[in-house]
Parts: C-alpha cells; sequence; structure tokens
C-alpha cells in the first residue's frame, strides 16, 4: 500500500530515552508538535558536538513539517552561568558584549550548516521571574529548601521517581559516591535552584536574598513558559540526560504536577579519532574550524551519515569519505542535467511524485523510523544509480525522472540544493587554503582552448595533466569545459 505524506503522520515512530523504546507520536495537540531542546551556553564558539545537534533536531523540524505537522520550536540560550562569568572576567569584558557576540557565532554558525532558526529562542536572564515562581512553589510545597549558605537547593529523595530518565537509583548513585558532602546540602546529589549572590557577580532580588539562578531551573521554567507544563518532544545531547534532564523532570514535575515531556530525545557522542572530544587532551574542534577546511554541505552530509543516537567517529578521513560521497551525488545532478540540457527544479508536482514509487516510499519508511538520516540518505544513492544506469541506456525520460526525485527527497535533508559547480569546485580537505585558485584554473582552461584551436595538442594534453596534478578533473562537453576538485 502507497502512504501519502498526510498518512505519514500515523506512522511515525520516536525512540524515547525514558521508555526506551520506539513509540507512536501522538501530540497533545492534534496536528501540531511542541518541542524543546536545549541549546548552548554562550561564552564559546560551538564545537562540532554542538553541529550534531544542530543538524539533528533541524532534520527532525523539517520531517515533521514535511509530513503536515505545524511546529513550534524552541531553542533555548544560557546567557547566565559560572563558565560565563568567568570568560567574561578573564577577557575584562562585560558579560552581555560575551554572550551577544557568541549568541551572534552561533547563530552564524547554525546557518552555515544549513539549520533552520528555531521559532523562539528564550534567554535565560529575561526568565529571572518565571524561574523564582517555579523555586518558590517548589519551597512552598516541601520540594527545596534553603541551606545555611543562602542557596536553596531541590530535594532529590522527595521525588519518588528521580533517576526515571538516566536509570540511575537514588540509593545506588548514594552507595558509590565521590561526591563530598556539602554541610549546606540534605543529600549531596541535592542540587541547587538559587545561588547566594557573590560580590562582582551578576545578582537579582529574590525572596531568598539576592542571588542567581542555577543552571537546571533555567530550562523548566522556560520550556513550561514556552510549552505549557508538558509538551511533546524535549531534546539535547546524550551528556545532559543525567544531570540535567533528570533534574529537570524532577523540579518541573514537582512544581506543576504533571508529565513534563512526553517523548525524550537524545543525540550521540561524537568521538575524535576514536577519542570523546575534550579540550584537556587536544582534540577540540569548533564548527569555524571544521567549515573552514570542508564544505559546510559536506560536514552536514557526514553528520546525517549515522542515525542521530549513534556514537559518531570524526576525523579527516571520516570528512573526506564524506565529500567523496556527497559529490558523487552531485555528479549525477550534473550529467543528468548535461543529458536533459536543463537545470533541475522544484515544484509542487514533482514534490507530489517523489514519493509516489518505490524509492519514495522507502525514504518515508526511513525518516518515519526515529527520522533515520542514514537510511535515507541510502536511498538518495539508489536513485543516483538509477539515474546513471537510465543515461547509460539512452533512457532520458526515466533519468530526468529519477534525478528530479533525487532533488527533491534530498531537499529534507536540506543536501543537493546549491549550483553543481558550486560544491564541485569547493577546495576542501587538509591544505585547501593552498590548492589551485578558480581563477587559475580558469585560465589554464582558456589556454587549453587556445592550444586546441591552434592544433597544439601537446600543449592541451600538458595543461590537461598540469590540472590533474593539482587535483582538477576537465570535463568536456558540446557546451564547453568544466572542472571539479577530484
Amino acid at each position: 500500500m502507497t502512504i501519502s505524506l498526510a498518512d505519514a503522520k500515523s506512522q511515525l515512530t520516536i525512540y524515547d530515552s525514558l521508555t526506551q523504546q520506539k513509540q507512536a507520536l501522538i501530540p497533545l495537540s492534534a496536528g501540531k508538535v511542541g518541542m524543546y531542546v536545549c541549546g548552548m551556553t554562550v561564552y564559546d564558539y560551538c564545537h562540532i558536538g554542538h553541529a550534531r545537534v544542530m543538524v539533528a533536531f533541524d532534520i527532525v523540524v523539517r520531517w515533521l513539517s514535511q509530513i503536515g505537522y505545524e511546529v513550534n520550536y524552541v531553542r533555548n540560550i544560557t546567557d547566565i552561568d559560572d563558565k560565563i562569568i568567568a570568560r567574561a572576567n578573564e577577557n575584562d569584558e562585560p558579560i552581555s558584549a560575551l554572550t551577544e557576540r557568541f549568541t551572534r557565532a552561533m547563530h552564524e554558525d547554525a546557518a552555515t550548516l544549513g539549520c533552520l532558526s528555531p521559532d523562539a529562542e528564550p534567554r535565560a536572564t529575561d526568565y529571572i521571574g518565571e524561574m523564582q515562581q517555579m523555586i518558590e512553589t517548589l519551597v512552598n510545597s516541601d520540594y527545596a529548601y534553603t541551606g545555611n549558605n543562602g542557596d536553596v537547593y531541590y530535594a532529590v529523595e522527595r521525588f519518588a521517581d528521580y533517576g526515571k530518565l538516566s536509570k540511575r537509583k537514588l540509593d545506588d548513585l548514594q552507595a558509590g559516591s565521590r561526591v563530598e558532602v556539602e554541610t549546606d546540602k540534605r543529600n549531596p546529589f541535592d542540587f541547587v535552584l538559587w545561588k547566594a549572590a557573590k560580590p562582582d557577580e551578576p545578582q537579582w532580588a529574590s525572596p531568598w536574598g539576592q542571588g542567581r539562578p542555577g543552571w537546571h531551573i533555567e530550562c523548566s521554567a522556560m520550556s513550561t513558559k514556552a510549552l505549557g507544563a508538558t509538551f511533546d518532544i524535549h531534546g539535547g545531547g546524550h551528556d545532559l540526560q543525567f544531570p540535567h534532564h533528570e533534574n529537570e523532570i524532577a523540579q518541573s514535575e514537582a512544581a506543576t504536577g504533571c508529565q513534563y515531556a512526553r517523548n525524550w530525545m537524545h543525540v550521540g557522542f561524537i568521538n575524535v579519532d576514536g577519542e570523546k572530544m575534550s579540550k584537556s587532551v587536544g582534540n577540540f574542534f569548533t564548527i569555524r574550524e571544521v567549515t573552514a577546511k570542508y564544505h559546510p554541505e559536506t560536514v552536514r552530509f557526514f553528520l546525517l551519515s549515522s542515525h542521530y543516537r549513534s556514537q559518531v567517529n570524526f576525523s579527516d578521513k571520516a570528512l573526506d569519505e564524506a565529500h567523496n560521497s556527497l559529490s558523487r551525488l552531485y555528479q549525477t545532478i550534473k550529467v543528468a542535467q548535461q543529458n536533459q540540457g536543463q537545470a533541475l527544479t522544484i515544484d509542487s508536482d514533482s514534490v507530489t511524485a517523489a514519493y509516489n514509487n518505490n524509492f519514495g516510499q522507502k525514504f518515508i519508511s526511513a525518516m518515519n523510523d526515529d527520522f533515520n538520516s542514514s537510511a535515507a540518505i541510502s536511498v538518495l544513492f539508489e536513485l543516483a544509480r538509477e539515474v546513471n544506469k537510465a543515461i547509460k541506456v539512452g533512457d532520458a525520460t526515466s533519468a530526468w525522472q529519477h534525478a528530479q526525485q533525487l532533488k527533491v527527497l534530498a531537499q529534507i535533508l536540506n543536501l543537493l540544493q546549491l549550483p553543481v559547480e558550486q560544491f564541485l569546485q569547493a577546495a576542501v580537505g587538509a591544505g585547501s587554503e593552498n590548492r589551485m585558485s578558480d581563477n587559475a584554473i580558469d585560465a589554464l582552461i582558456q589556454d587549453r582552448a587556445q592550444a586546441k584551436a591552434n592544433k597544439d595538442f601537446a600543449r592541451a594534453d600538458a595543461i590537461r595533466d598540469e590540472l590533474k596534478e593539482a587535483g582538477i578533473e576537465l570535463e568536456d562537453s558540446a557546451t564547453g569545459t568544466t572542472w571539479r576538485r577530484a
């Protein structure tokens, strides 16, 4: 049976980290999905792990929208935090200047990776009042208390389900704990909701004195303000599952008496050359460093080539392979366009047609299976093979139809949407900054054309060899010579 995009809604399943199984997405409001994703703490440039979270939830939003959901995508910004204060002091600059600069950088990095902007992007410092209201509710219901140091703590032992997301039992945590017991806490795993003011730190008036919020409370306050006490999807990196998301559940459900999030999604870790990425071991890479070396779409393709929940190994070799694979898809589109004598375009008819055959149905099944972008990309390569086979046997109609379908389906992943030459002529990889410039390549191609016109074929062949040695592949056709980087 053929599944239409409209019918695909009912087939979508999401792996829920809390139940640890796939379950159908049944939104609180029919046809609408509210999703909250933990965003960045804006004190430094975003790294490749942030990129994976950005791209993963970008795909979630794109697919939900494609199958007909109205999505309210909320991603917060943490603009007050110990790290922010320390970095601002280190730089001898106002906190607001630091956070504004890195918020802009974050937006630029997300756009570079082809990610849609969230529908709302609440900042922690704009929701101090909501945080205080939630803390006051918790204090009044004995889920929170004030320590002798003036900090307000959440009492984890009061929440019977503490640990249900991470599957960690409080008794086991306490038994194996190396956490030094603070005399101001009743339990070493109690966490701070409100921090008493310290000299030369940002502070706000509160019922518990001057101070500032703890990290965990901000997401509970902002998500419930934006989406309600219960919402459909809560997402973030796997590293946030414990303690951040565990603490969010405890404080939110204690404060509202409602289930917090109906589906929990967590993006897997990125390892670098087999080791967990860490500044301390020197294998830490920012999005800007990586996209200066590799085309941003190559980075996006690399991230989407693995399921979002899996661990990914990041390396130059892996990115080289990603670039080569994506180049093959672009080359397929280029050949199809040359064969047809026109550029591929996407319209409503081509979108509808793209999902009505076997390849379109396989694509729907992949994306409906917990947003399996890796399986979806496999469908793109199947289509590329069909294009090349059709061209080889002279079936221009079939080649063009499959090429159109390839471009339409890739649009959901925001791949293959650039002009072909723009991607194929990009200098990427190690030493790319030293590679032959576009202008130099074009000049040699003109020299070669002149040599051929003068019947100096030895010179023409020598120029081709020179370009090939520089990693430039030439393609001659009736309309002229084009080139791409190998």
